[in-house]
């Protein structure tokens, strides 16, 4: 028997994801962007605020997430966790190239940044944990474009997949990582390779993001197979 969704349940999460995408929101706002009724939208949204998930801002003008989130999205204490076991993997690479390293995992349809370690450089990619990857154009987008059949990639990206892209998933899969070289951020380098589990399944991306002028060609390859072989051991 199917069991019945509870709907101003599933409108409370809405109000609070839409909160996490846009803060600081008010209550029209959020009633006009999830077309809700605005008096159960400041229903929700005192609720959220009584169990200490959203706070007013202090400028005033919405509301927006509290420290609280982040009490829950620390990492659990098991040696088995990813994300614990991560942070001296993440550390290395920092070391031996002297760049941003972290790690992001996959969160529906897309990845979200969950850890990273920031180079010791003045000039750096610092990407802030809890920043959602896009699929299009991204290193960790084209290490999962590489690693799915030709039929799948068309549906993920949303349009059809050029001859250039093609070719660089074809590179991808060979080297063992990819590469964004300024496509989202003119001048950002970022390499990605995949972290698996047990049975094959993609658990997370190990990613390093640099200004592109400090890494060239024969620098990037050490520094992906670096990274590949870190995913590698990282996984399941």
């Amino acid at each position: 028997m199917a069991v019945k969704r509870n709907r101003s349940g599933g409108r409370m999460l809405a109000v609070f994801e839409a909160i996490a995408r846009g803060q600081p929101l008010g209550v029209s706002a959020l009633a006009r962007g999830l077309d809700a009724d605005k008096s159960a939208v400041q229903r929700d949204l005192m609720t959220l605020a009584d169990a200490g998930w959203i706070a007013q801002s202090p400028e005033g003008g919405g509301w927006e997430l509290t420290p609280h989130v982040l009490t829950l999205a620390r990492p659990p204490h098991s040696s088995a966790s990813l994300r614990v076991r991560v942070r001296p993997v993440l550390e290395r690479l920092r070391a031996a190239t002297g760049e941003t390293a972290y790690l992001a995992v996959p969160d529906g349809d897309h990845f979200v940044v969950v850890d990273a370690v920031d180079s010791p450089h003045l000039l750096r990619m610092v990407p802030p944990v809890g920043i959602v990857i896009p699929m299009a154009g991204s290193a960790t987008g084209r290490a999962v474009l590489a690693a799915l059949p030709e039929s799948e990639r068309e549906a993920v990206l949303g349009e059809p997949v050029s001859a250039a892209l093609a070719a660089e998933l074809a590179a991808t899969r060979k080297r063992g990582f990819a590469i964004n070289d300024g496509d989202i951020v003119a001048g950002a380098l970022a390499m990605a390779a995949l972290v698996r589990g047990p049975g094959g399944a993609v658990v997370g991306s190990l990613v390093l993001t640099a200004p592109a002028e400090r890494l060239a060609e024969a620098q990037r390859a050490a520094a992906g197979v670096l990274l590949r072989e870190a995913a590698e051991a990282l996984g399941g």
